[in-house]
């Protein structure tokens, strides 16, 4: 399986910015389409977005529409969450995960992926 490694998270104000990434380990990245998701204390994991494997399509949870921004870079083996205007219920252990599609990935199906990493903490301070 693909290894992901997240990064980019920390402590913000409300109303300020991060910016997220994902290095993936495997030069099939590529083939994959990816997917962010953040688990808030007390809570289930939820989706976030998801992107498809050439970067064409992407989907947004309604919370984060018109304020988080997924991205990908192929030569790299990476994907980005750009994330603006934050707020307070945006605080979560964010991860990525691969899946059979963008819009299979807004259900959760990460296929046969299990091999979820560390993810990278994101707290906003109100």
């Amino acid at each position: 399986q693909v290894q992901l490694v997240e990064s980019g998270g920390g402590l913000v104000q409300a109303g300020g910015s991060l910016r997220l990434s994902c290095a993936a380990s495997s030069g099939t990245f590529s083939n994959y389409a990816m997917g962010w998701f953040r688990q808030a204390p007390g809570k289930e994991r939820e989706f976030v977005a998801s992107i498809n494997w050439i970067g064409s399509r992407t989907y947004y949870t309604d919370s984060v529409k018109g304020r988080f921004s997924i991205s990908r870079d192929n030569a790299k083996n990476t994907l980005y969450l750009q994330m603006n205007s934050l707020n307070p219920e945006d605080t979560a252990v964010y991860y990525c995960a691969p899946g059979p599609g963008a819009y299979a990935l807004r259900s959760g199906d990460t296929g046969d992926f299990d091999a979820w990493g560390q993810g990278t903490l994101v707290t906003v301070s109100s």
